[in-house]
């Protein structure tokens, strides 16, 4: 007789830490923050602690690419197109040092620095040798100026003003942000920001409950709706719903507020308390959380506007 419950006990604790975190966001860190979605917000008086990375995320640090093509390059031999054209050619190098080796030579001997010329015959001798160093030089500048060139990636042939723009303007897929952008000036968060960014809390715990994604649809972004939406498919697929009630801000501040092109961005650091419980759909018996005890949970939410528009949140962080 001891065994079934043996088991029923083993199944229930390996269970309660994925049910403990059946909240919206599963309790993990998800979602994009343009190009800050692979670094850390700064610490603020309600998250102190540093910000999980992202664990689920439509974004690629390509912002981080370039760095790393160096890094290749120097490890591989290649040219670097930084530094000076000698550095980057051995070649024209040797053949430079070689000439002014000759010459040192000629000084050296007595015969002065071309070895000597008399007459309009070793002028013009003197003149062709130049041309045709002067035309090999220009000939071997052309060449690995060539080359370099097709080992740059397609961006690199774009002017610097639309490089940086195509960089900013790509996004991932269902919304994603992209994560290539480069950020500009810090933009101000109003009160009536953190107004909204409040009801968005409270109206993605709402939906969330009643599984309502038309809900969610209009305070997150696509990729965001996405998650949501995976994560409510899994819980009724092992029979469960999660439900949080009565959510509270307890103490909020801005961690980070900065702009990318036309679209803004502001990370914000919640702290808020809940009723959190997770029931079983057949019978609504609840398998995990008190429905008389409310919850503290402390998390990251960033919004992104664009041109003016509403704030839609676009990720989930957990902090250590």
């Amino acid at each position: 007789m001891r065994r079934p419950a043996l088991f029923i006990a083993a199944l229930a604790m390996a269970l309660a830490p994925v049910l403990a975190d059946a909240r919206p966001g599963g309790g993990g860190s998800l979602g994009s923050r343009g190009s800050r979605t692979y670094s850390a917000p700064p610490s603020t008086n309600t998250a102190p602690s540093t910000a999980r990375p992202m664990e689920r995320t439509m974004d690629t640090p390509r912002a981080a690419a370039p760095v790393g093509q160096q890094a290749a390059r120097a490890g591989s031999g290649q040219p670097n197109p930084g530094g000076s054209f000698l550095t980057r050619s051995p070649f024209m190098a040797g053949m430079m040092g070689g000439l002014i080796g000759v010459g040192l030579g000629g000084l050296l001997f007595g015969h002065g620095m071309f070895g000597g010329f008399s007459g309009f015959a070793s002028i013009l001798g003197l003149l062709l040798q130049i041309g045709l160093i002067v035309l090999i030089v220009r000939f071997a500048i052309g060449w690995f100026r060539r080359r370099q060139e097709a080992q740059q990636p397609a961006l690199a042939g774009m002017p610097r003003g639309m490089e940086r723009q195509a960089m900013d303007d790509g996004r991932g897929p269902l919304g994603g942000s992209g994560g290539g952008g480069a950020p500009s000036a810090a933009i101000q968060v109003t009160p009536a920001d953190f107004t909204a960014f409040e009801t968005t809390l409270k109206v993605v715990n709402e939906a969330w409950s009643k599984q309502d994604e038309n809900a969610m649809r209009g305070v997150a972004t696509p990729e965001m709706l996405r998650y949501f939406g995976d994560d409510l498919a899994d819980l009724a697929r092992r029979g469960l719903r999660n439900e949080t009630s009565d959510v509270k801000l307890e103490q909020g501040d801005l961690a980070e507020g900065w702009r990318e092109g036309s679209r803004e961005f502001a990370t914000v650091a919640m702290r808020f308390s809940q009723i959190d419980v997770t029931r079983r759909i057949s019978d609504g018996v609840v398998v995990e959380g008190d429905p008389t005890r409310r919850t503290e949970a402390v998390e990251l939410w960033t919004f992104v506007r664009v041109q003016g528009g509403p704030w839609m949140l676009s990720a989930i962080q957990q902090t250590d």
